[in-house]
């Protein structure tokens, strides 16, 4: 057999459009990092200039105020469509766009090179480094203020700065372990509808064979860490193109956006995915979301105020909490007190706790209906839930969104349809991947049916904590 009839179909046939946008980003990486520094420019000037300016008055408008303007860009545009990025791209956003990615691979180039820690490389760092950033936004009212905005996310910056130049060579080792949004984001771009595959024929073919019409096989940086044989889906990659086309092997390629999920749920299955979704996105940021209208919030506070002042216990309803610990900006009349950290901090654990437990036992419950219990069934169950805990993140953050929005008098009377029609969507998309799901371990209609019966329950408690935040507490 010639050379030429061994090579795989994608060196010597045309490869198609999607893959040819591949083929565009791998030639075109200085262009895609020139747009990179680009966004590191806007992000630098968005955290840093409105924290050196006064906080806006009560005429200040989004198109007059770069203060409201940049809260407006961060969590009313920036966050809410990333995460839809997510969903609809993969990871582009990681390898394209994030400043802290591009940040922390320079710092990496010029660094120390040293080797990964053990530590670093604990499973848990994902759901840990999410919930207590998520909390501790929340104490300091990330939302509203610039030099809290600095704080948290020009922290989490200059952290990948130093991760990067300490360890690794041009490598991502913040993005790959540490980043809060990590996990969070390998969870929903295993939804998306396209990744770069990896032909393991080709690649084997490469050995002999070389690439590209018989050349020798260049080595390709991937920044991330992602093991380029192996790379199955699409959770890990970063989806930069600097490997489309290495080894005649990896290509941009369409895929179900079910398959990820169905396909490779049990073997990518794990304890910490099922608590980053049950716990964290279906928890702590549900709890997150909730306590500012929460009217069980604030009559547990008022009655703990009431029995500490009865004992004369009165130090945890001083204010003179430093604003980097909790929200203290007098001349907005928005300070905290000690007692209201600890109810923020309190009564988003409990949410956690509550909404997470609950949903763990139903997940057991359904997957205990398919045969025989295992715990790697249940985190593969948990995954379909991947699209309505997406979907909760996001309207909890375009909820800022729209209370700015509605500060500028804009006409709002379509939020609620909208609103109700993401998670009719979401819901039908998890109950599908469920269904899906079920058919991997059992081929019993009965059984499959309770299962999802059991799933669905599942939807509906995740469903009232969005009943309750935008129907429910605002009657």
């Amino acid at each position: 057999m010639s050379c030429a009839s061994a090579r795989p179909p994608q060196a010597t046939g045309r490869p198609g459009k999607l893959a040819q946008a591949g083929q565009w980003m791998q030639r075109h990486g200085a262009a895609i990092r020139a747009v990179q520094w680009f966004v590191v420019a806007v992000y630098a000037f968005l955290i840093l200039v409105p924290a050196a300016m006064p906080l806006p008055g009560d005429t200040a408008h989004l198109w007059n105020n770069l203060t409201l303007a940049a809260q407006f860009v961060f969590w009313g545009i920036w966050w809410p469509f990333v995460l839809l990025s997510m969903v609809m791209l993969g990871r582009v956003w990681c390898g394209v766009l994030c400043p802290e990615g591009a940040l922390t691979e320079f710092a990496s180039k010029f660094g120390r090179g040293r080797a990964i820690p053990h530590w670093m490389r604990w499973g848990g760092w994902p759901f840990v480094a999410f919930g207590l950033t998520t909390i501790y936004g929340q104490m300091v009212s990330v939302y509203q203020y610039p030099k809290a905005v600095l704080l948290v996310l020009g922290g989490s910056t200059l952290g990948a700065m130093v991760i990067g130049f300490l360890y690794g060579r041009e490598k991502r080792v913040w993005c790959k372990y540490l980043c809060p949004v990590n996990g969070v984001f390998a969870l929903l771009a295993r939804l998306a509808p396209f990744r770069y595959k990896v032909d393991e024929d080709a690649w084997r073919n490469s050995y002999t064979h070389g690439e590209h019409g018989g050349h020798r096989v260049i080595p390709v940086n991937c920044a991330p860490l992602v093991p380029l044989r192996n790379m199955k889906g699409a959770a890990e990659c970063h989806m930069c193109g600097r490997c489309s086309g290495h080894r005649d092997a990896i290509a941009l390629a369409w895929r179900s956006p079910a398959e990820e999920v169905v396909e490779l749920g049990d073997s990518q299955a794990n304890p910490w995915d099922t608590a980053l979704i049950l716990y964290g996105l279906l928890g702590v940021a549900i709890g997150a979301f909730h306590w500012t209208g929460s009217p069980w919030f604030i009559g547990i506070k008022q009655w703990l105020a009431g029995w500490l002042i009865d004992r004369d216990i009165t130090w945890p309803l001083d204010t003179n909490a430093p604003w980097f610990l909790l929200t203290h900006y007098p001349a907005q009349n928005d300070v905290f007190s000690w007692l209201d950290g600890a109810m923020i901090v309190g009564y988003i654990v409990a949410t956690a706790l509550v909404y997470g437990t609950a949903l763990f036992a139903i997940l057991a419950g359904s997957t205990a209906v398919l045969g025989r219990f295992e715990m790697r069934r249940l985190h593969h169950f948990a995954q379909s839930l991947i699209p309505l805990a997406g979907a909760g993140v996001f309207l909890g953050l375009s909820a800022t969104t729209l209370s700015l929005l509605r500060a500028e008098h804009l006409p709002l009377d379509w939020a609620a349809e909208v609103r109700i029609a993401i998670l009719v969507i979401t819901n039908l998309w998890s109950a599908w991947l469920a269904w899906r799901v079920t058919g991997r371990y059992s081929s019993r209609f009965w059984q499959r049916v309770l299962a999802l019966a059991g799933f669905t329950l599942a939807l509906a408690v995740v469903d009232s904590a969005w009943w309750l935040m935008f129907w429910g507490w605002v009657r």
